[in-house]
């Protein structure tokens, strides 16, 4: 079985902290400020939930980002969307980081701190959502560098917020408010910036407090629908991704 202490420190973009309870608090960071993606985070992330998943002494846990935002950053360094090889590493890991999550059989808190205009999948995995009033949604780098937002985003918003919603939200790359995304049902509750991690933390304490098979085989009952959805489409989207890159490589190569 995993041990915490044997992963705690294993990941430069994750600090770890979990209470006597078992309630895993992970908060995404670079450098301590809030994070900013790439393709090494990519690669770092897939492990990070496996190891969170095989160990079964966590409890809850609570994913939030760091400073200002959950995740409104990208950067392109370590990622190589234009070669089969790499391309196939990209789909993979994109493949693995959904599994892995949903491997997590505990109960999941987001805990979002701000904005969330990538990735937002890893957070509608989760099966409580608590945001800030500066929490917003939107879909922003996949058309941004002309790619097809198959990562997961494209299978989670329409089945959370309704198929015609969830294809309007990535295809206008809408940015949704705190408030609306509560009202459309992908958030739970708004809680002022200051109170997020201690609400998170309350929630997370009553439910670390039942049996702890109860707790475990919750999460699992409640995420079969999810699973099926990532399991059928996950793979298939992230290829449709891969197949747009290579056409913007091709434009690109023949612009210069």
């Amino acid at each position: 079985m995993t041990r915490f202490a044997d992963y705690q420190n294993s990941f430069p973009n994750a600090r770890l902290t979990r209470s006597a309870s078992g309630v895993l608090e992970v908060a995404l960071h670079t450098d301590g400020g809030k994070l900013v993606f790439n393709g090494h985070t990519h690669e770092q992330f897939v492990d990070l939930f496996h190891a969170i998943g095989e160990d079964r002494d966590n409890r809850v846990v609570i994913l939030t980002g760091s400073g200002d935002a959950f995740m409104d950053a990208i950067d392109p360094e370590g990622f190589d969307f234009f070669s089969p090889m790499g391309y196939d590493k990209i789909l993979r890991e994109g493949r693995k980081v959904l599994s892995n999550i949903l491997d997590i059989e505990v109960p999941m808190i987001a805990a979002l701190n701000g904005p969330v205009l990538l990735h937002s999948e890893y957070a509608l995995l989760a099966d409580i959502i608590l945001a800030t009033p500066e929490t917003v949604f939107q879909d922003k780098p996949h058309f941004d560098f002309g790619i097809v937002p198959g990562d997961g985003v494209n299978l989670l918003w329409p089945e959370v917020i309704g198929s015609v919603r969830g294809r309007y939200f990535i295809l206008t790359r809408q940015v949704l408010d705190a408030q609306t995304a509560k009202d459309y049902g992908a958030v739970n509750e708004i809680v002022p910036a200051d109170q997020l991690l201690a609400r998170a933390h309350e929630i997370a304490e009553s439910l670390a407090a039942l049996p702890p098979l109860t707790g475990r085989y919750t999460r699992i009952a409640l995420t079969q629908k999810l699973r099926r959805i990532i399991d059928e489409g996950a793979g298939y989207g992230l290829a449709l991704e891969g197949i747009s890159a290579a056409d913007v490589a091709r434009r690109m190569a023949e612009a210069q």
